[in-house]
């Protein structure tokens, strides 16, 4: 089995090919191609699911080939065709291979659109198409791209002004179609020559547009769809720079532009709801005569119905939001010769038009999870600093007072450094006794450590730490 191509297949629309059909397990039944996910220009039978008595039966049936490439032709020998089968039609000359796409009375509504009348002479649906038709129709499908590299060399040589944007083989081998756009007519004589001589084919050109050919190559829009060229515009209409300016859009090329270069098919969706919004709105080139001077106009909001006018032409400083009523006052005051104080009627009416902030919708219901602020993860719990139990270390001495030469006395000795001495008093007579109090320093804070039964200032009686224990 030969490598799967999914660029090919998705551009024939079939991703079943190569594959044995989930349903029956055989090669290509056909009904493994009922999927519409690779489909260019699909259709919905929403007729499908009419009872087979309220159904009228119709011979013809709607083939798509390469990209958005379709036909009509007739069942002549009565098959049972289902969506999906893989069909050998009639061509000139030989045979095409392609895919039913539409069957049933579904087929005359897109005979209708398609401006295609039933008496028209169809061509013929010969057979499903064999194993040997497929791999036939595969080996020359392999072979589009590479033909199509070579053609634009050929006509890059011959110095045309032409794009050969796409090839489509027959299905049998015997002729090829190629698609370019030019801006001009092209005299391809010479080039039809040498391409025989080179590929050995009858070879058929056919000028499609920049909007065709975005259809056929396919992408995806910035409203993160599929472009309209590729799934269901079949027929275009011209774009015009003055659907922009009804709607009020900016007129940048790069914004109002597709994918093929042109404006936006989109553009022509909602100037009818445009057009009809503003039947009753006044001219904008009129000006506003009033006592504070001349307004003009700057922008418009066709569905709130107010406009925004500034006293400076060339600039929007200071703008006014101005309903559709007023203006329409102020423009028939200004033809009776008289004119307004204010663009507004007062201050009051200037608050109600000027913009007011959005206001915070609450709603009814409250989820437990939403309740609770999610930075509560984020926030650091600080340290606590711990508390000395030596209130009197704390307080710091006058600065008035001399203070001794401190040393450092390690609770644990340590055998890389040696101990210091412990520096004693001389004893102090005292009316009450002979007591002797010892008095140890501390480098660290450079206060006294009075030993046990000596009072601080709040009177209370200093009691001595007690060691901690080791190991």
């Amino acid at each position: 089995m030969e490598e799967h191509d999914d660029y090919k297949n998705i551009q024939r629309g079939c991703d079943g090919i190569e594959y044995l059909c989930a349903d029956c397990g055989s090669e290509c039944c056909g009904k493994c191609l009922q999927t519409d996910s690779c489909n260019k220009l699909n259709v919905r039978d929403w007729l499908d699911e009419i009872p087979p008595s309220m159904n009228t039966d119709c011979d013809i049936c709607e083939i798509r080939f390469k990209n958005t490439r379709k036909g009509f032709y007739r069942n002549v020998n009565n098959l049972e065709l289902e969506v999906g089968d893989i069909v050998a039609v009639e061509a000139s000359p030989g045979h095409d291979i392609g895919v039913v796409s539409v069957k049933g009375p579904l087929v005359k509504l897109q005979m209708k659109r398609a401006r295609i009348r039933p008496d028209t002479e169809f061509k013929k649906i010969y057979r499903k198409a064999k194993q040997s038709d497929i791999e036939k129709w595969k080996q020359v499908v392999a072979k589009e791209d590479q033909v199509m590299l070579k053609s634009r060399q050929i006509a890059e040589s011959l110095r045309l002004d032409m794009k050969i944007g796409d090839v489509e083989f027959q299905g049998d081998g015997s002729k090829a179609i190629f698609y370019y756009i030019a801006d001009e007519r092209v005299d391809f004589r010479e080039l039809i020559k040498i391409m025989a001589d080179e590929f050995k084919i009858r070879i058929e050109m056919k000028q499609i547009g920049a909007r065709q050919e975005a259809g056929r190559i396919g992408g995806i829009g910035p409203c993160g769809r599929e472009l309209c060229c590729t799934t269901w515009i079949t027929n275009f209409v011209s774009v015009s720079t003055n659907n922009a300016r009804q709607q009020e859009l900016s007129l940048n090329p790069q914004k109002l532009a597709g994918q093929c270069g042109k404006l936006k098919c989109c553009l022509n969706y909602e100037i009818d709801a445009y057009l009809d919004a503003q039947r009753d709105f006044p001219s904008v080139r009129q000006p506003l005569e009033t006592m504070e001077g001349t307004a003009y106009h700057q922008k418009t909001d066709i569905f709130k119905r107010v406009m925004w006018f500034s006293y400076d032409q060339n600039s929007s400083a200071n703008i006014t939001v101005v309903p559709i009523d007023r203006v329409k006052e102020i423009i028939s005051m200004n033809k009776r010769g008289e004119k307004p104080d204010t663009l507004l009627l007062n201050d009051k009416n200037a608050e109600q038009n000027a913009p007011q902030p959005k206001k915070e919708i609450v709603d009814e219901f409250v989820d437990a999870s939403d309740s609770e602020d999610i930075t509560r993860f984020d926030s650091l719990r600080k340290k606590k600093k711990k508390k000395k139990k030596n209130k009197a270390a704390q307080q710091p001495a006058p600065e008035s007072a001399e203070q001794p030469q401190m040393l450092t006395v390690s609770p644990v000795p340590q055998p890389k450094q040696p101990q210091p001495p412990t520096v004693q008093q001389p004893v102090s007579q005292q009316p009450g006794g002979d007591k002797r109090m010892n008095v140890k320093f501390n480098n660290k804070n450079n206060q006294a450590r009075p030993f046990k039964g000596q009072k601080n200032r709040n009177g209370d009686y200093y009691q001595k730490p007690q060691p901690p224990k080791q190991g």
